[in-house]
């Protein structure tokens, strides 16, 4: 391989910053929720850039979108590299669009320095990947891989009852190309890690061997609302009490199944909400996480028989559904070893690593040779305005994607 494949880091940061404009918080992060406005200015942001560097555009059905710079022989599948461009309400400015930026930045060096590669390279934006306005995340590399069907994709609806459809259509990302009807010779997705491992390891690329597994629940708690003064403690049902007995068995959970487990509370409603009334419904949502089936099982019926004793004991009923599962993962042999030998032709210190997090590249995997490059984030801080990566660390982990792209783009 050439030595001179080397990306512009410079441009790759500026590009960065600018494209966090859209959305900007307060704190320095970034709120650019699926199929919003900001989001669709985002787009056509990177559309505009992707057009400057000589791509084509192709927008499908579930508003994913593909630019393609083509090859030597551009009946071959594409490698298409990407991620997405939907933030958490207060997420940072690396997470997801780092991703999409790389992949852009190799097109753009490439084209600066002259280089065909055999293969067309692609890089896609997932629509939704987050799941924060829409769930569950990932729906759209969900369709795309055969997981979901397109209708319950474009049927996924935020908490105002707006539909995934209706908001695609309504922000003009309602596309016409069949979802999933693309042949894909290999998929690669730079991501930050998410996670404090690098940083603690000293570390400057992940080469990623997989994903956990994980389990997302919906769990509503229905006791009998009351008067807060005159019903006493010996006979109420408070649905809050027992929401909060399966809290707190939830985190026992996390920690009891380590290494690896991961076991979070992340939502929670309590109604009717108010200060003189005993709460007659609790909604909470859990998620489970772990690398290996088999105990990610074991996790989720612990939690379920957490909540039947719940139950029992403060004398409620109970609606406990399973709305997301995403099998562990087991990225690609031969796209992995691509991104360990990038690593090491660029001299960078570099570890295996585990994905804790879901990405679009856990269901590309279902339909293309996939693999990912992580590079550290601070303190392993992400999902959180102050989320920061290095100038230095983007430039790495795009020299790494560049160098792995180009390998299984001239690969026959």
């Amino acid at each position: 391989m050439a030595t001179n494949l080397k990306v512009n880091g410079d441009r790759l940061w500026d590009s960065l910053m600018e494209m966090a404009k859209i959305g900007a918080t307060a704190k320095g992060g970034v709120c650019r929720l699926a199929l919003t406005d900001l989001d669709r200015e985002a787009r056509d942001l990177f559309i505009d850039w992707c057009r400057q560097a000589g791509c084509t555009i192709k927008i499908d059905k579930m508003g994913n979108i593909f630019a393609r710079r083509a090859g030597k022989d551009d009946s071959l599948a594409p490698v298409i590299t990407g991620s997405h461009i939907d933030s958490q309400p207060t997420g940072g400015k690396f997470d997801g669009i780092y991703g999409v930026l790389s992949g852009l930045e190799v097109i753009r060096s490439l084209n600066d320095l002259k280089y065909e590669t055999n293969r067309p390279i692609e890089v896609a934006v997932w629509t939704n990947e987050e799941g924060s306005r829409f769930a569950p995340a990932m729906v759209a590399s969900g369709v795309f891989a055969g997981v979901f069907d397109l209708e319950y994709g474009l049927s996924r609806a935020d908490p105002s009852g707006k539909t995934m459809g209706e908001e695609l259509a309504r922000i003009g990302y309602a596309g016409p190309e069949e979802v999933g009807k693309r042949e894909v010779h290999a998929f690669f997705e730079a991501h930050i890690e998410q996670g404090p491992i690098l940083e603690n390891e000293k570390k400057t690329i992940g080469i990623v061997q997989g994903a956990q597994g994980q389990r997302w629940f919906e769990v509503v708690l229905t006791g009998q609302e009351a008067h807060a003064g005159p019903t006493p403690m010996k006979v109420r049902k408070d649905a809050l009490v027992g929401a909060a007995h399966v809290v707190t068995a939830v985190n026992k959970i996390g920690h009891s199944n380590q290494p690896f487990a991961c076991a979070t509370v992340g939502m929670i409603t309590n109604s009717p909400n108010s200060r003189n009334t005993i709460p007659g419904s609790v909604f909470f949502t859990v998620d489970l996480r772990h690398p290996e089936d088999a105990v990610l099982s074991k996790m989720a019926a612990e939690v379920k028989a957490a909540a039947e004793e719940a139950c029992q004991q403060h004398g409620l009923s109970m609606d406990f559904k399973e709305i997301w599962y995403s099998p562990p993962v087991k990225f690609d042999a031969n796209c992995v070893a691509a991104v360990k030998k990038g690593a090491e032709e660029l001299g960078f210190d570099a570890m295996p690593i585990i994905s804790g997090a879901g990405h679009d590249a856990c269901y590309l995997s279902r339909v293309a040779p996939t693999a990912m490059v992580f590079i550290p984030c601070e303190d392993g801080i992400s999902h959180n305005e102050i989320e920061n990566a290095t100038k230095g660390d983007c430039a790495a982990g795009c020299d790494v994607l560049l160098r792995a792209i180009v390998e299984r783009a001239n690969a026959v």
